[in-house]
């Protein structure tokens, strides 16, 4: 049988959420049209969608161990990662790709700590093992800091990486989309921006400047 939360979660979908946003689902069977890519972890505790409040269609989203993207390449069989930016890119034409790393990712804990495999296939070991190039970015490794410093150092390598399919420079380079590095602390609900001049990681601000805080916002309420 079915997971009964999930068979639940539908029944609410289908008496609620479905009935009020019906006709965004008849033009979306239709196309889609999203502005911004992301790339996040497939943490379950890091959903995009309820990060940035947007409903279906709005994001194209991928998701992987660690929010990786490797370097492009056109050797070897599968590039799920790569091919999905491709579609995201050539035939979407997003304006925005956003790489977005979070607290406590177990990815990037499971490369810091060289974790044992957790199958033959070693298939978690050998894919954070593109977290490599990060690790010199990050600076010392007995800091207290060195997980979030590690996380940060992946988003700013997988921005690079971005930077190394032919595709995405020249869209870079034209104005036609824009790359940005983000941070999100799952217990604080903090998300962080990434400045590209300095690669520091910054406190998301609105259209007016103000900083957004999750205290800040609580006591707006």
């Amino acid at each position: 049988m079915f997971p009964e939360a999930l068979t639940e979660g539908y029944r609410s979908f289908l008496s609620d959420r479905f009935p009020q946003e019906r006709r965004r689902f008849a033009q979306l069977a239709k196309s889609q049209e999203p502005d911004t890519l992301v790339i996040g972890c497939c943490d379950s505790r890091v959903a995009p969608e309820a990060i940035f409040d947007v409903g279906p269609g709005e994001l194209f989203v991928i998701r992987n161990v660690a929010n990786i993207v490797p370097v492009y390449e056109t050797g070897g069989e599968y590039h799920g990662t790569s091919a999905a930016i491709e579609f995201a890119v050539q035939s979407l034409e997003v304006k925005n790709i956003v790489v977005l790393g979070h607290a406590t990712c177990g990815g990037i804990k499971a490369y810091a700590n060289k974790a044992k495999p957790l199958s033959k296939g070693n298939f978690i070991g050998k894919w954070v093992s593109l977290v490599g190039p990060a690790e010199e970015k990050a600076g010392d490794s007995t800091a207290p800091d060195y997980l979030t410093r590690l996380e940060h150092a992946m988003v700013s390598q997988s921005i690079e990486n971005l930077m190394t399919f032919p595709f995405i420079q020249e869209r870079v380079k034209a104005g036609s989309t824009t790359i940005y590095g983000a941070h999100f602390g799952v217990a604080t609900g903090e998300l962080k921006i990434r400045d590209p001049a300095t690669g520091d990681f910054v406190p998301v601000v609105d259209r007016s400047g103000a900083v957004l805080r999750p205290s800040a916002l609580i006591d707006c309420t």
